[in-house]
């Protein structure tokens, strides 16, 4: 393996993994405070998570056919076609944002009433709900900025983007949760609007970013943006949608997972929400190298250049089996004082040491998908993940459903659910790469 591609790999990764393990202590402090006021309101975060970020990834999603297109003109040195693809995506992204607004708006409640929670937990989530929907609105704005960042292989912005709004996120939890400095305590509805707050400043940080850098080369000019047709965005979509629907089957997937542990428990939700919220540390940055990983192979097929997409695949899956084990290793001697952080309930942390081992083996399978897939994607073939993840839904909610109901395992069948599809699909995506390179295009 030569390591030659390592340095851009690096140079595009990091300072996304920095920003995204920011934004996740932002998510976690707020169930780590959330935890230590109520335990219901981890269930009613578990909910309300599952929910709305399934419609926040599709929108994210549905940029991914921009950033392959983008990349693969910038590997072929078509800069023109770049604009054009590019100031589409600015444009109507952020059209796309207001009917998510529009959809919480007037279908929230029921939603979360389809998805099961109690009558306890409703309104908890439709508290935390009123306060979060102004983010939807920009939503587009950060996709988009994003996208641009990234095929200019110019991502350390997004260190400062995110550093500011979450630790702006932390302060004003604190003060807004548990009302500090003269403030009512607000609980639940205090960590949105906190986070809602927090958004909008980064955001404003961003935008500056976006408009002032001399260093991405591949970010629109005013007028072209304002004239942009729908058509490009549309080819991009074409090519993104795959990836929107995976993410969605995925999203929809985690939310059955979720009405089953409902069915066990009013807290059963709350535990699956805390494990998975400390996985998604290493997801985060195993999933900004998949990131990396898509816009450089992206640019390998572009340049019709075997060798750098199979040197970048290496590389990547290198460096997310070794976060993979450095989690694993914590979690091996510190479960306990890890699971304390989100609740102070001795019987929850007495329960939770077996889901973090299973937790963490299961990151070497979804290290393995992440990197797959992101180079399947890169290559120009997201319809292949959709494909795998059609299967792996199915897969997930009927063998979830085989342990859980007829085996009665209770949350423990879940977890083992989750780990045997993400094992499965991991040996698929990774024979799917195998045969690209065998085929060098």
């Amino acid at each position: 393996m030569k390591n030659n591609y390592m340095h851009p790999l690096l140079k595009i990764a990091v300072p996304i993994v920095l920003g995204n393990i920011i934004n996740q202590v932002q998510m976690l402090t707020d169930r780590a405070f959330l935890g230590h006021v109520d335990p219901l309101y981890m269930s009613a975060l578990g909910n309300v998570n599952s929910a709305i970020w399934t419609t926040i990834s599709c929108c994210f999603s549905l940029t991914v056919g921009s950033s392959i297109i983008i990349s693969q003109k910038v590997g072929a040195k078509q800069m023109d076609e770049c604009e054009n693809y590019s100031s589409s995506l600015v444009k109507w992204t952020n059209a796309l944002s207001v009917l998510l607004f529009l959809f919480w708006l007037f279908f929230g409640r029921l939603v979360f009433t389809k998805m099961g929670a109690s009558a306890t937990v409703l309104p908890m989530c439709m508290d935390y709900l009123h306060f979060f929907m102004p983010i939807f609105l920009v939503i587009g704005i950060e996709a988009s900025t994003m996208v641009i960042m990234q095929t200019s292989n110019y991502t350390k912005p997004l260190v400062w983007f995110g550093l500011v709004r979450s630790l702006l996120n932390v302060l004003l939890d604190w003060i807004m949760i548990f009302g500090k400095l003269g403030f009512p305590a607000m609980g639940i509805r205090g960590a949105a609007l906190a986070t809602t707050i927090s958004e909008y400043v980064g955001v404003i940080i961003a935008s500056i970013i976006f408009i002032s850098s001399k260093k991405l080369f591949t970010r629109p000019r005013l007028s072209a943006v304002i004239k942009a047709p729908l058509t490009p965005f549309a080819r991009s979509v074409k090519l993104g949608i795959n990836t929107a629907l995976e993410d969605l089957l995925w999203n929809c997937g985690n939310l059955a997972l979720v009405v089953i542990l409902n069915s066990i428990s009013e807290v059963a939700a709350g535990i699956y929400s805390m494990v998975f919220g400390v996985e998604l540390l290493v997801v985060v940055v195993i999933g900004a190298i998949g990131n990396a990983t898509m816009t450089l192979t992206g640019e390998a097929t572009g340049a019709q250049d075997v060798r750098k997409f199979s040197g970048v695949f290496k590389n990547a899956l290198l460096l997310s089996f070794a976060c993979s084990a450095v989690m694993l290793v914590f979690c091996l001697v510190i479960p306990g004082p890890i699971i304390s952080i989100f609740t102070k309930d001795q019987l929850i942390i007495s329960t939770c040491g077996l889901y973090m081992l299973l937790m963490c083996l299961n990151l070497f399978s979804k290290s393995g998908n992440i990197i797959a897939g992101n180079s399947i994607r890169g290559y120009g073939d997201p319809f292949w993940m959709f494909k795998t993840q059609i299967a792996g839904t199915i897969f997930v909610i009927s063998m979830a459903l085989l342990f859980v109901k007829v085996f009665g395992w209770g949350i423990l069948g879940v977890f083992l659910a989750v780990l045997l599809d993400e094992f499965v699909r991991n040996i698929v995506n990774t024979l799917r790469v195998r045969w690209i390179v065998r085929q060098r295009f």
